[in-house]
C-alpha cells in the first residue's frame, strides 16, 4: 500500500521497491509457517511432559509395592522364627497343639521334623514373596526405560521447538531488514514526487480505503456455554501469544487460549489440542455454533481455534502475533471441529 501513496516513479526506482516487497512477503509467509510449526512443536513437548509425569507416578507407584512386599516378607519370616523358637524350645501352646509334640517327651527326630516343616512353609512364604518382587522389579525396570524414553522425547520436542524459534527470530531480523528497505526507497520516491503527484497518491489511498471497510465481528448466540467461552475469548483480543501460557490479560499459546475459554463457562478441557479434540464431541461443518472448536493437524496435535460465527474463529496463532479474530480455515490440514 506504501507504493501506492507515492508519485509514480521511474522504472529503474519501481524495480528495487518491487523486488524488496516480493522478499518481505515472501519473509512474512515463511514467518507464518515457521510460526505455525512452533505452536505444533508447543502441543508436542506439552503431550511429552504429560507422558512422562504419569510414568513417573507408575513408577512411584510400583517402587512402594516393592518396599511393602520387602516388609511382608521381613515379618514373616521374624514371625515363623519366633513361632519355631517358642514351640520348640519353651513348649508354648504351638508346641502343645502341635501332633509332633504330643508325646510325653520331644525327641531329636520331632525336633527335626518340626523344623523341616517350619522352614518348608518359610521357604514357601519367601519363595511367593520373592517372586511378587521379581515381577515387580521387572514391571519397574520397564516402567525406567519407558521414562527414559519420554525424557528423551521431551528433550526432543523442546530443542525442536528452541530450533524453531531461533529460526523465527532469524526470519524477522531479516524482515525488519528489508522493511527497512522498503521505507527507504518509499522514503525516497516521496522526496522526489511532486506536490500535486503526491496528493493525488493520498486521495487515491483514501478512495481505496474507503471501498474496503472492517466488518464487525458478528455476536455469539445468546446464552450458553459456547457463548459463554466465545466472550470470554474474545475479551483476550490483544493478548500476546506466548508459549506453553494460559494467562488472562498477559499471554497464551493456542489450547491455552480455548482451555481457560471454556474453563470461564465452567467446562474444563487439558492444555493441549490433541487431547481437547480427543474430549470433544465431532460437529459436522454445517453445524458449526459459537464455541466449537477448530482443530488442525492429525488427531488435533497442531492448532487448535474457536468458532465465533459468521465463517470467522479466535485463536492464538503464534509467538509475534496476539489473540485474534481470521477467517475459518478449511485447508488440508484441517482436522475437524468438535463441541466440548
Amino acid at each position: 500500500m506504501a507504493a501506492t501513496a507515492t508519485a509514480a516513479p521511474s522504472a529503474g526506482a519501481a524495480s528495487p521497491l518491487s523486488a524488496a516487497q516480493a522478499k518481505a512477503a515472501s519473509l512474512e509467509a515463511e514467518i507464518q509457517q515457521t510460526g505455525r510449526q512452533i505452536d505444533a512443536l508447543d502441543q508436542q513437548y506439552q503431550a511429552a511432559i504429560a507422558k512422562k509425569a504419569a510414568l513417573d507416578q507408575q513408577i512411584g507407584v510400583t517402587e512402594a509395592e516393592i518396599s511393602r512386599s520387602q516388609n511382608h516378607i521381613g515379618r514373616d519370616k521374624n514371625v515363623l522364627h519366633r513361632a519355631a523358637i517358642e514351640a520348640y524350645v519353651t513348649g508354648g501352646t504351638s508346641a502343645a497343639s502341635s501332633a509332633l509334640f504330643s508325646g510325653s517327651q520331644t525327641s531329636a527326630m520331632d525336633s527335626t521334623v518340626y523344623n523341616q516343616v517350619i522352614t518348608g512353609n518359610l521357604n514357601t512364604a519367601m519363595a511367593d514373596l520373592n517372586t511378587a518382587i521379581a515381577q515387580l522389579d521387572a514391571q519397574e525396570q520397564t516402567l525406567k526405560a519407558e521414562d527414559a524414553q519420554a525424557a528423551q522425547a521431551v528433550a526432543t520436542a523442546h530443542a525442536a521447538f528452541q530450533s524453531a524459534q531461533a529460526l523465527g527470530s532469524q526470519q524477522q531480523a531479516a524482515l525488519a531488514q528489508v522493511k527497512g528497505q522498503i521505507a527507504t526507497l518509499i522514503a525516497q520516491q516521496q522526496a522526489a514526487a511532486a506536490a500535486e503527484a503526491a496528493a493525488a497518491a493520498r486521495a487515491a489511498l483514501a478512495t481505496a480505503a474507503s471501498s474496503y471497510p472492517s466488518s464487525p465481528v458478528p455476536p455469539p448466540a445468546a446464552g450458553g456455554a459456547g457463548a459463554i467461552a466465545v466472550r470470554a475469548a474474545e475479551s483476550q483480543i490483544g493478548v500476546p501469544y506466548v508459549w506453553g501460557a494460559e494467562d488472562p490479560g498477559h499471554g497464551f499459546d493456542c489450547s491455552g487460549l480455548t482451555a481457560w475459554a471454556w474453563g470461564q463457562a465452567g467446562v474444563y478441557l487439558p492444555h493441549y489440542s490433541g487431547a481437547q479434540m480427543a474430549d470433544s464431541t465431532p460437529v459436522p461443518i454445517s453445524d458449526l455454533q459459537p464455541g466449537d472448536l477448530l482443530f488442525y493437524g492429525p488427531g488435533g496435535s497442531a492448532h487448535v481455534a474457536m468458532y465465533v460465527g459468521g465463517g470467522e474463529m479466535i485463536e492464538a496463532t503464534f509467538p509475534g502475533t496476539t489473540v485474534r479474530i481470521d477467517p475459518v480455515r478449511f485447508g488440508s490440514n484441517f482436522a475437524g471441529a468438535g463441541r466440548p
